[in-house]
């Protein structure tokens, strides 16, 4: 009779090679065809987000500050779970818990849209009646004497990892596009008739829908996170290995249970947690990656989250343009750029160094690039009241409280009303009252004000001083801006993005190797927690210090920004991300000279030895998993 093993050893045997390799390799391709759908869900739910801000703002009447921390709370759910399933999740079934991760994402997405549908219909202007369908221009006010006909009224691993980064790239695109689609269609539709809408996605009161990009966004993750649940738990073991495994006699499986529940409880051990993120927070290398990767993650944060915003008020395009463009030019570059990351450390071997090297290189490169939006910064907008005096003929020391003029101090125009018309002259008025405009024509859209006092004082030798509604686009100085803008920020993103490979590279190869899943986890942690969440709060406060003119909430309380000064807004939205750039800059200096110092270290110690190595050599040394590990010895000190 033959026992136990020889009869296991002749069943595995019996099993084809090629049948037991096809099955494990066929069950690790969906395992990646469902992590990358998910990690294209997570992309496309963030960018929802980010992509979403203005329009929050405007709908809700919130200020940048506050929607800088709507944006946060996403990382702030992270925080509760993130180390801790970094450190427990490989002892788990991690395929289930990240489909349930993928569930609460999208329930998480959906939850967001709902305060849509409890709100009321929004109301872009005092002017807006109770009933929706009657948005009409016809109550818009004008220069009178007489202002009671103004209404007030309520409405109801390593190019693995570059790939899979790559790859996920997919997910923000798509996001880009369709918030940018979705951003064209008025907010309350199906709910209020389109042809009584008067204002365009370009003015600054539009609000799309919003709503619309989370609900898609949920409902994908929650596809995404079924093939989890048919994963199982060890992707490189066949069934059939499974079945000879409870073959085993009782034994042997009485033996593997003890060695397993022993090494689950040493793992598993609280003590054991901390000591191993003490091992990693006592690393110098270790964490100094971690302070200058939160430098970076801050500025791309605090830029991902308002670039939209700042497009619109910087060079004059909607929601809808700007999404596009971000989706369409400047995510495919980044993707380009993980990927040639991963590619190069690969084809080149690099060692830590080299990858601290490029990474350093190339975000000198993108920080230059990043200085040239300093001269891309278009001129304040000409806006009577504002910028210039009423009568348009002189520019103004301050924005507030600035005095009326002659031309329309007799109209008794409400200060605080938003509705912005072009004038002849190429000069935006807060509204048709404050341009002194006595007659109207037209409806809708359409509508043009004529024998506007305040237009004609400006030396225009056109006779009908009339105003259209919305805002004078820029001028064609911006607008050439603008193409350079482009063109710098896709450089700008390459470049960043180029070093971003080797620089995730560089934070789990500094750790030993059982230590890489805590590291990165704590890494993950620290990103989300001290820049994820307060980056778009201190941002966005910022933004708000350059705002000229604030929208009144329906409970008279400081809204939403209407316009904001370009000059102010530009300087200091780069300014800050330069400063956060530079910190991060100075930080790789000290990595790469600690770096040099430990190898130096190692390499007189094995001089004292014997050995002839030269310090280059120690430059590119590696422990066999291609890790440092700080506090190994020499070879002649200790021989495994």
């Amino acid at each position: 009779m033959m026992d136990s093993n020889q009869y296991l050893k002749k069943t595995a045997e019996a099993i084809p090679p090629k049948e037991r390799e096809t099955r494990c390799c066929n069950r690790f391709k969906m395992f990646l065809v469902a992590l990358s759908l998910s990690f294209m869900c997570k992309g496309l739910g963030g960018v929802i987000m980010k992509s979403s801000i203005t329009q929050i703002e405007r709908r809700f009447d919130i200020s940048s500050s506050i929607s800088g921390l709507i944006d946060g709370g996403f990382e702030i759910g992270n925080l509760f779970v993130i180390v801790f399933v970094s450190y427990f999740g490989s002892k788990l079934h991690r395929p289930k818990i990240i489909g349930i991760g993928c569930f609460i994402m999208g329930t998480g997405s959906i939850l967001t849209a709902l305060p849509h549908f409890f709100m009321g219909y929004y109301r872009y202007s005092k002017e807006t009646l109770t009933d929706p369908s009657e948005n009409l221009t016809s109550s818009l006010s004008t220069c009178s004497l007489d202002q009671n006909l103004l209404l007030n009224r309520t409405s109801p691993e390593v190019v693995e990892k570059g790939t899979l980064h790559a790859l996920s790239m997919i997910g923000p695109i798509i996001g880009f596009i369709q918030a940018s689609l979705f951003a064209k269609i008025y907010v309350d539709i199906g709910y209020e008739d389109l042809s009584n809408i008067r204002i365009t996605p370009k003015d600054s009161r539009w609000v799309g829908a919003w709503w619309l990009g989370f609900l898609v966004a949920g409902m994908l993750s929650i596809m995404s996170s079924i093939p989890f649940f048919f994963l199982p738990k060890n992707l490189d073991k066949s069934q059939n290995e499974t079945s000879l495994d409870l073959l085993k006699t009782n034994e042997e499986r009485t033996h593997m249970a003890d060695v397993t529940n022993h090494g689950q409880n040493v793992s598993e051990n609280i003590s054991g947690f901390f000591q191993s993120l003490k091992c990693i927070l006592t690393n110098p290398l270790y964490v100094i990656l971690q302070c200058l990767s939160l430098m970076l993650a801050s500025s791309h944060i605090g830029v991902i989250t308002y670039v939209s915003k700042y497009i619109e008020q910087q060079y004059g395009y909607s929601t809808s343009e700007a999404n596009i463009l971000l989706g369409s030019l400047t995510l495919p570059t980044v993707a380009t750029g993980i990927f040639i990351g991963g590619y190069i450390v690969k084809k080149f071997k690099l060692t830590l160094l080299g990858m601290a090297k490029l990474s350093f290189y190339t975000n000198v490169l993108a920080f230059i690039f990043q200085l040239l939006n300093f001269a891309l910064i278009c001129e304040n907008r000409s806006v009577a009241g504002l910028t210039l005096t009423y009568d348009g003929n002189n520019p103004v020391a301050s924005h507030i409280n600035v005095p009326l003029s002659y031309c329309n101090s007799d109209c008794n125009c409400d200060q605080n009303h938003w509705e912005p018309v072009c004038g002849d002259n190429g000069i935006t008025y807060m509204s048709p009252c404050l341009a002194g405009c006595k007659s109207s024509n037209g409806n809708k859209k359409s509508m043009v004000f004529y024998n506007c006092s305040c237009v004609e004082v400006t030396g225009v030798q056109n006779k009908n001083n009339s105003v259209t509604l919305g805002d004078c686009p820029r001028d064609s100085q911006c607008t050439k801006k603008f193409y350079i803008y482009s063109v710098v920020q896709v450089l700008n993103y390459f470049f960043s993005s180029l070093g971003s490979t080797p620089t995730v590279l560089l934070v789990f190869k500094t750790v030993q190797p059982e230590l890489k899943s805590l590291a990165v986890g704590f890494h993950s942690l620290t990103i989300r927690a001290l820049g994820g969440i307060p980056a778009p709060i201190y941002f966005g406060a910022l933004i708000d210090r350059a705002c000229m003119k604030w929208s009144t909430s329906s409970c008279g309380k400081q809204g939403s920004c209407r316009i904001y000064d370009s000059i102010l807004y530009g300087n200091t939205f780069t300014g800050l991300t330069e400063s956060l750039r530079f910190s991060a800059l100075i930080l790789f200096v000290v990595l790469i000279s600690t770096m040099k110092k430990i190898y130096q270290g190692k390499d007189t110690k094995a001089s004292e030895n014997g050995r002839k190595d030269t310090n280059e050599a120690n430059l590119e040394s590696l422990n066999n998993d291609g890790y440092f590990v700080p506090s190994a010895k020499t070879d002649n000190e200790t021989h495994m």
